[in-house]
Parts: C-alpha cells; sequence; structure tokens
C-alpha cells in the first residue's frame, strides 16, 4: 500500500495563485456512441423529443428525460436524436451517469477537451464545464445515459448555456414537463423491424415472434441478429425461443429480468458455447464488469494473469489473453449476434440487461468465478504508479471496471484513488478515500488502527484538503496523529509524516502562528530522524519560513527552498514534481524577498519543465505562467506583464463566464499592468467597466472591490481628471474606514489621496483642512518619521501656502 503521505507532494508549498488558462474550441468536441443503424417506430417520438427541447424562451438549457423499462431503447433515441442535430452543435458528448465518481471522472475529459480548468486548486471539472458551457457561443448538447434518479445526475446538468440536455432512465420521477416515455414497438412496428433485422419476408411469423418478445427493443435486435447469424429463419426461431423461455421461467434463471431477453441470449450463448467457446467466455467476463465501455487491449493484455483465474475460465479466457488476433476474432463473433457494440478506439459495451442474464443462467459459483476472473483482469491491467500523467488514459478507462469488481481494500482500487487525485479528480479521489477508509476500518483483518487504515486516513484527509477544505483536512490530521504516535511511534516517519501534514494544514486554514508552533516542534525530531537534508527535513524547514509571514521571513523562505532543491534534483530527478514544487516555491519566495527579475528568470526556466512534465494546460503550469506575468510587471517589464495578462483574459472568460472571480482578477491585473504601460485612460477605462460587476458579485466592501475602486480613483487621477479621482476616493474612504478600520495603512493613503486631490481640483483649503486633520494620526500610526508622515507634512505646508495665496 501507499505510506501514508500519499497525495500532493508532503511538506512543500502548493502551487500558489492559479490562473485558469483556457483555449479556444477549434473544431467540435465530440464524444457519441454509433448512431443506431436501424431504428424502427421511433419518428413520432423523436419529433416530440425536438419539440421539448427546442421550445420554450431560450432563458436555459432545455433538460428531457427519457424514460421507459430497461431494453426498450431509451439510448438509441438518445444517441439518434443527437446524431441528427450534430451539425447544430459545438458540443455533443454523452456520458455514462449510473456511478457518481466514473460521471465526474468523464467530465474531466470533457473539461480537457474544451481546454477548461476548475476553479483555483481545486480544479472541480464539473464547475469547469458548467462555466465553459455557460459562456459557449454555440449550441451544446449532454447526454445522461442510464441515470439512477434525479437527485444522482443533479450537480452535473449545466445550469446556464445555450445547451440540451438528454438524460435517460427507467426512474419516471422527474419535474414536471420533462419526462417522456419511450415505450416498447407495437405489433406492426416490431414485425417490420424482424423483417428488416433478419433479412426475412414472412410477415406473419414476424407478427407472432414480435408479439412474444413484448415489443422490446433490446429483444428484437438479439433476435434478428441470431436469425441472420445462424441463418435461421423468423418461422423456425419462433419455437426455439418459447421452449427456451419456458425452460429458464421453469427453472427461475431469468435472474429476475425480462424473460424473452433471458431467452434469446442464453440461445446465442448456447450456440456459441458449441461453435465458439472463446467468443461465449468473453462475453461471460463482460458481463462481470461494469456497464461502461471495455478496452480489451488493456483488460486482456497480462498474459501472466491466467494463474490468477479458475480452471474452467481460463480454458475458455485463456487463449486471449495477449493474442489480439484471437480477441479480435471473438469480438467479430459476438457482434454478429448483436451481445456486443463498438464504443470506440477498441472500446466495447455490452447492454447491462444481457450482463445480468448472462450471469443469471449460470450457477452461483460460477459466476463468481468469472467476477474474480474480472476482478484479476482489472487489477493487473492497472498500472503500478498512477501518479504519473502517463498512466491517467489507462486508468480513466479502467475506472468504472475497478469500482464495480475490486475490493475496497485491495491494492488496485487504491491505486485508481491516487490516480484520481493527482489528475485532479480532488472531490472524487476524496469520496474514493472515504469509500476505502470505511472498509479498512470495519475489516476483520484490518481494523482502525491498522497501518493500512492509517494509511487511508492520511490520503483522505489530504484530498480532503485539496478539495478546498483546509480546516476538514487539518481536523482528520489532528484525529489521525494519536493513532499514529500509537502504532508507529513517534519517530517513525509516518507519524512525523502526519505531523508535517497537520502543520501544513492549520497554516492553510488560516492559523499561521499555529502552523508555525508545531513546525517548530516537529523540526528536530525529523533532522534526528531523518537527517538534516532529508527532503522532508528541509521542506520543514521552508514552510516554518513561509508561515513565519513574508513581511521579514521571506528571505529565509527562499533560502530554505535554495537548500531543497538540489537535495531534491540529487535524490528525485530534476523533473519530478515533488522538485518541481520546491522550484516554483523557490521562484515564489525569491520575488517575495524582492527580487522581482530573478523570480522572472526562474519561472521562465521552470516553464518548459512543467509543461514537459504536467502539460501546458496542467493548474501548476499555469499557476507559474501567472506568476511569471506578474514578476514580469514588478521586474520592470510592465507592457510585458499586459500582454501575458491579455492572454489570460479571453480563456478565463469562455470557461468561467465574465463575472467568475477568477476572471474578475484577471480583469483586475490587466488593467493595473496597461496603466503601468503607460495606458493610463485605457487602465480608468477597465477599472471602470470591472467595478460593477465585483459590486454585485463579490459585495462593496470584499477587497477585491476595493482595490477595484481604488485603483479607479488612482487612473482617473492619472489622466488628469483630479475632480473626477477626488470624487472617487471620497466615496471610497467611508468604505474603508468601515471594512478595515480608520486607522488601517490603506485607509489613511486613501485619505492622503482624497486631499491630494481636492486640492488638485482648485480646493486649496480643502486639501490644506484635510491634511491638517490626518497629520497628527499618521503621527501616532506610524511614528512622525515614517515616510508617509513626512509626505503628509510637506503636502500640508504646500496646500497651506496655496490656499494663502488664494489659489491652487
Amino acid at each position: 500500500m501507499p505510506k501514508l503521505s500519499g497525495g500532493p507532494p508532503r511538506g512543500t508549498a502548493i502551487f500558489e495563485g492559479v490562473y485558469q488558462q483556457r483555449r479556444g474550441v477549434t473544431g467540435k468536441a465530440v464524444r457519441l456512441a454509433d448512431p443506431p443503424q436501424l431504428l424502427a417506430g421511433r419518428e413520432d417520438l423523436l419529433a416530440d423529443l425536438d419539440t421539448r427541447l427546442t421550445g420554450g424562451d431560450g432563458s436555459g438549457p432545455r433538460t428531457v428525460a427519457l424514460c421507459g423499462l430497461g431494453g426498450a431503447g431509451k439510448t438509441s433515441v438518445a444517441l439518434a436524436y443527437a446524431h441528427r442535430h450534430l451539425g447544430e452543435v459545438g458540443v455533443a458528448w454523452q456520458f455514462a451517469a449510473e456511478d457518481p465518481t466514473v460521471l465526474a471522472a468523464a467530465f474531466g475529459e470533457l473539461a480537457a477537451q474544451l481546454g477548461a480548468r476548475g476553479e483555483g486548486g481545486m480544479r472541480d471539472p464539473v464547475a469547469s464545464v458548467h462555466g465553459t458551457l455557460a459562456a459557449f457561443p454555440a449550441g451544446w448538447l449532454l447526454t445522461f445515459d442510464n441515470a439512477r434518479d434525479r437527485a444522482s445526475v443533479e450537480r452535473f446538468v449545466p445550469p446556464a448555456g445555450r445547451g440540451l440536455v438528454l438524460i435517460t432512465s427507467q426512474n419516471q420521477n422527474w419535474l414536471p414537463g420533462q419526462a417522456l416515455e419511450v415505450p416498447v414497438l407495437d405489433p406492426a412496428a416490431g414485425a417490420g423491424f424482424l423483417v428488416t433485422r433478419a433479412s426475412d419476408e414472412d410477415q406473419q411469423a414476424a407478427l407472432a415472434l414480435a408479439d412474444e418478445l413484448g415489443g422490446l427493443p433490446l429483444a428484437l435486435e438479439l433476435a434478428g441478429a441470431y436469425i441472420q447469424a445462424t441463418g435461421t429463419t423468423l418461422a423456425g426461431y419462433l419455437p426455439v425461443f418459447q421452449g427456451r423461455r419456458a425452460d429458464l421461467l421453469a427453472r427461475g434463471q431469468a435472474g429476475g429480468h425480462p424473460a424473452d431477453v433471458a431467452a434469446t441470449v442464453g440461445l446465442a450463448l448456447s450456440r456459441l458455447a458449441e461453435d465458439a467457446p472463446a467468443a461465449a467466455g468473453l462475453l461471460r467476463l463482460l458481463a462481470a464488469l461494469a456497464p461502461e465501455p471495455v478496452p480489451l487491449a488493456l483488460l486482456l493484455s497480462d498474459t501472466q494473469a491466467v494463474g490468477e483465474l479458475a480452471p474452467d475460465v481460463a480454458a475458455t479466457v485463456g487463449p486471449l489473453l495477449g493474442d489480439r488476433a484471437a480477441v479480435g476474432g471473438a469480438v467479430a463473433t459476438l457482434r454478429r449476434y448483436s451481445l456486443i457494440t463498438p464504443a470506440g478506439d477498441g472500446l466495447v459495451l455490452v447492454h447491462r440487461l444481457v450482463q445480468a442474464t448472462t450471469l443469471a443462467q449460470v450457477p452461483a459459483e460460477v459466476a463468481g468465478q468469472w467476477r474474480q476472473a474480472a476482478a484479476a483482469l482489472v487489477e493487473a491491467a492497472i498500472p503500478a504508479d498512477t501518479e504519473l500523467p502517463v498512466a491517467w488514459p489507462v486508468c480513466a478507462g479502467l475506472l468504472p471496471h475497478a469500482r464495480a469488481v475490486l475490493d475496497p481494500t485491495s491494492d488496485g482500487l487504491w491505486r485508481i484513488a491516487n490516480y484520481l487525485g493527482h489528475s485532479g479528480h480532488y472531490l472524487a479521489a476524496r469520496d474514493q478515500f472515504q469509500l476505502i477508509t470505511d472498509a479498512f476500518t470495519e475489516h476483520d483483518g484490518y481494523g482502525p488502527e491498522h497501518r493500512h487504515t492509517l494509511a487511508a486516513r492520511g490520503n483522505l484527509a489530504t484530498w480532503t484538503a485539496m478539495t478546498g477544505d483546509a480546516a476538514g483536512a487539518r481536523d482528520q490530521y489532528a484525529a489521525l496523529l494519536p493513532m499514529a504516535k500509537r502504532a508507529w511511534g513517534r519517530r517513525h516517519p509516518d507519524t512525523l509524516a502526519a505531523r508535517a501534514n497537520l502543520a501544513r494544514w492549520t497554516g492553510e486554514a488560516g492559523d499561521a502562528a499555529g502552523a508555525r508552533h508545531q513546525y517548530i516542534a516537529l523540526l528536530p525530531l525529523q533532522e534526528r530522524a531523518l537527517g538534516p537534508e532529508h527532503p522532508d527535513t528541509l521542506a520543514t524547514r521552508a514552510n516554518l519560513a513561509a508561515f513565519s509571514g513574508p513581511g521579514g521571513n521571506a528571505a529565509r523562505a527562499r533560502d530554505q527552498y535554495a537548500a531543497l532543491l538540489p537535495v531534491c534534483e540529487r535524490v528525485l530527478g530534476p523533473e519530478h514534481l515533488d522538485t518541481l514544487a520546491a522550484r516554483a516555491s523557490l521562484a515564489r519566495w525569491t520575488g517575495e524577498a524582492g527580487d522581482a527579475a530573478g523570480a522572472r528568470d526562474q519561472y521562465t526556466s521552470l516553464m518548459p519543465l512543467l509543461e514537459r512534465a504536467l502539460g501546458p494546460e496542467h493548474p501548476n503550469t499555469l499557476a507559474a505562467r501567472a506568476s511569471l506575468a506578474s514578476f514580469t510587471g514588478q521586474a520592470g517589464d510592465a507592457a510585458g506583464a499586459r500582454d501575458q495578462y491579455a492572454a489570460l483574459l479571453p480563456v478565463c472568460e469562455v470557461a468561467l463566464g465574465p463575472e467568475h472571480p477568477d476572471t474578475l482578477t484577471t480583469r483586475g491585473n490587466l488593467a493595473r499592468w496597461t496603466g503601468e504601460a503607460g495606458d493610463a485612460a485605457g487602465a480608468r477605462d477597465q477599472y471602470l467597466a470591472v467595478l460593477p460587476i465585483r459590486e454585485r458579485v463579490l459585495g462593496p466592501e470584499h477587497p477585491g472591490t476595493l482595490a477595484a475602486r481604488a485603483s479607479l480613483a488612482r487612473w482617473t487621477g492619472e489622466v488628469g481628471d483630479a475632480a473626477g479621482a477626488r470624487d472617487e476616493y471620497a466615496a471610497l474612504l467611508p468604505l474603508l474606514k468601515g471594512a478595515l478600520g480608520p486607522e488601517h495603512p490603506d485607509t489613511l493613503a486613501t485619505r492622503a489621496s482624497l486631499a491630494s486631490f481636492t486640492g488638485q481640483a482648485g480646493d486649496a483649503a480643502g486639501a490644506r483642512d484635510q491634511y491638517a486633520a490626518l497629520l497628527p494620526v499618521l503621527e501616532r500610526a506610524l511614528g512622525p518619521e515614517h515616510p508617509g508622515t513626512l509626505a503628509a507634512r510637506r503636502n500640508l505646508a504646500h496646500w497651506t501656502g496655496e490656499a494663502d495665496r488664494g489659489g491652487n
């Protein structure tokens, strides 16, 4: 099992100041299964569906839930509609909606396709996609397939945008006007389907068989495929089907599912067992997995896994392992019988009713062997190191099957949970580690203080923090620490790791003093147990400096990260994520210590490493890019900073919406550096545009709103409008007094600016009186020799003279 510390680099600072880059979508973002080749009797239903989706006032997404029996063809109707209207939308995406964790991960794939990232460090892909679609210039269509109920998909359905939402579900309980029933086919439509599908013109036999199958489209498709694949006739198939169904019902082997589906599947399996046993075995294996697309190349690649299979299972599936030609032949056979369908490059899909009836027709012991085989093959296919981006596509394909077949205490499911976290699905990682923690805690062989249980709790706490709940992580580590001490001792590396994480999240939760005291107590323990140059020891030194505050300790933090970096490079390698985190923190504290040019240069050299290791749109890459822009400006290149922020703004607007706080922050930075680059009027106009949005979104006394108002006043004055600047400062002052207090430095600076522009606007006496009232406050708050106090004294003398002369 992974160590207690799992998750992001232990003891190293998080990448700060993440800015969200968005790229424009060039072409369509499309992920849809193939449309049904034959869709009978659904034209009226499709017309009704189109009316519901295109009606209304267009104020938000239109949603329709296609409801009906399993096998009624709900997904086929949804796909037929999506493909017919593909030319009208810029995004068309089909989600498997049965498992919320799998659904959340699928949003991550769409977010990547759209160039969307989540908010701050959380990177919630659902919020990212919602923000992108809310501002998406073209229409879009999302399909949520096989949702359990309205509550299970409610948080995933976009609340805004020019979109259409299709949901398929057996549940009928939806909002008024959303549910649209997908009925079984009437006998005439069912018979017409069979005649075409089976290539048999016997209308009478088709009507009789359609009636026997109850008009269920899935059963009709299976029967038609069997007839065509075997050369049977409709008339010849009917009595065989009737006998098979009666036998299944008599023996109770329909598995609680429609007997017509069970019978059609059973007939096909009987034929395959004689003619193609490997294909029959493959179907039983697929039946034991989740009802989601299966990456066969991954699942059947490990020839060594045959030793984990029961003898009877190995006899049929063993020949497929590592033999792509044999797998291709088995897949082709199953496709001829419509028992599986292609679902993309190398993926196959089995209908959930086919899955259920396939395993229901074998003894429970045999079904258990197939489930064990599925678990063994999935476990073997999961990469050993799932923290690396190269492993993430493999894990994404295996995710639903791992959750369906692996025990929560298995190493494979642990690796999948780590993949979720390291790939940015923090909420899903947290929830998965909660399940893992509960399983270890309740398991007779482990218990609440077993080392695996404690490691799971540590990962749960870390991913809790990464969702934005630093206080929750702090509390979880506080509860974990005494257990770790009892289990391992006070100086065990994992106990020290728990202490380091407790200190870190104490600080991140807002208690910098508490974090500092914890790091002070931890440091000598790490030095004795790990050594003074161990990366964890150096990270503690760096974090101790960081949580001491940037004012007087930035240089210490810089020096500690400078000592940490070569150790990381030597021990971990120059492109390890911990090494990159150390480099980013070194660059940040270099800048905080006053060396903006040095920070700029360090971020410049860091960028290609991050892009190569994480990709150009990973949040840590974007954080470094934003920091590079900031320190570029601070180093004297205001135009360069302006241009970099100008490149960030449109992608934020597309992904998050024009009023998202991160978008407003980017607009503020762009306005600031526009002014610093010499365009005061441009800065003024940009702040004038963003201020009312900040007031509405954040509130009039939010620090971001107050900062924008102060900047508007400043740049209004810079363009020569002294009266306008005076009025802006006059409106700002009472807000600052209420939010910060009358003697806060920002309040005092605003009073000084108000006095200055009062004089510049022609009221020298007013300026004199304001400086006269301000001066004793500055002397008391800052001291008589402070530069601000001395400046106010000079300005008082200046405006006193101007007032005495009766002019400005």
